[in-house]
């Protein structure tokens, strides 16, 4: 592996520049933490036990369908953002997302061949899969980490702080309540401490009621209970449910 000098020129200056909203923080976060954790899972499938191939299959497509989903939006609101002020800065990263469209479709079919191959050929379908995924988050990591820098950098530029806000409720608001509890099941559990209380109070603000339950729902049964101790405090609820605070 060769380590760039100018990345990591780059991301040191990145890291003292003042806090600016960042739109790519926590969704990234999310995206690696989900990467991580299917990768592992198809590394250690059982190739002949026909019910842990079905369910990895089938999250594999979910997470294909999510990071298609990730791309679109991408696409339609912070690449039209970037051009709007900066014509053609969102080019090359563009052109990496057709790729990946590309990647997408074929992890698909890995999985189709995966689960009506048996014997010795699921075997090796299983292996192709986890290298094939293994390259995709690859390229994904590197991918992301362009956005997170060059984009932000340009953002940072042509946008105010209230802009990029605006712009990301706009997308938020597209999103479906079901992609919203896959989204926030993986995202909240791979932030700070200070990152989870920041959405999480956003929510508990703005969102109904049954609505901000549904996330709590989905995110508590991924932390720790010292991580679920700092949220209730901050959210101001009982650490245990039903238990009155003093």
């Amino acid at each position: 592996m060769k380590i760039d000098s100018n990345e990591m020129v780059q991301l040191t200056f990145a890291a003292e520049l003042p806090q600016r909203v960042d739109l790519y923080v926590g969704i990234h976060k999310a995206m690696r933490a989900l990467m991580a954790d299917i990768l592992v899972a198809v590394g250690k499938m059982d190739p002949a036990d026909d019910s842990e191939v079905e369910w990895i299959g089938s999250r594999v497509l979910q997470f294909a369908d999510f990071c298609t989903s990730h791309l679109e939006h991408e696409n339609e609101f912070v690449h039209v953002a970037l051009e709007a002020r900066m014509p053609g800065s969102s080019a090359r990263i563009a052109a990496e997302h057709v790729e990946h469209e590309q990647a997408i479709a074929a992890l698909k079919a890995a999985v189709g061949k995966l689960q009506t191959s048996s014997g010795p050929e699921r075997e090796h379908a299983a292996l192709a899969l986890y290298r094939q995924l293994a390259l995709f988050i690859a390229h994904n990591f590197e991918h992301m980490q362009a956005e997170e820098i060059e984009h932000n950098q340009a953002l940072w530029v042509h946008y105010t702080d209230e802009e990029l806000l605006a712009l990301h409720g706009r997308l938020v608001a597209t999103i479906p309540p079901e992609e919203t509890l896959f989204t926030m099941r993986w995202m909240v559990p791979a932030m700070t401490p200070a990152e989870r209380l920041q959405v999480l109070q956003g929510m508990q603000a703005h969102a109904p009621a049954p609505a901000f339950a549904a996330v709590l729902d989905v995110v508590r049964p991924h932390l720790s209970s010292g991580e679920w101790a700092k949220l209730a405090r901050g959210l101001e609820l009982a650490p245990v449910p039903g238990l009155v605070q003093a």
